[in-house]
């Protein structure tokens, strides 16, 4: 029992060491080759247009970007 109460915590502290680690650096974990990137790909779908979840987030921001706009105009100093 002592050995597996021992194996667990030398995980739980590597996996705390881990989240403490991402978050102190602010980097996007990413593998050793450096992913789609390296090979000179901009993005993994080669459709000519964005699919319809894409559309709906950039209408959204879209909209949004729009009403701070209308609010930055409308705001009283």
């Amino acid at each position: 029992m002592s050995t597996f109460l021992l194996a667990f915590a030398f995980f739980l502290v590597m996996v705390v060491a881990m989240a403490i680690g991402y978050l102190l650096q602010r980097k996007s974990i990413s593998g050793s080759c450096g992913g789609l990137g390296a090979l000179g790909i901009e993005k993994a779908c080669d459709c000519p247009e964005p699919c319809d979840r894409k559309k709906a987030r950039m209408e959204k921001a879209e909209a949004r970007e729009k009403k701070l706009k209308e609010w930055q105009e409308n705001q009283i100093l």
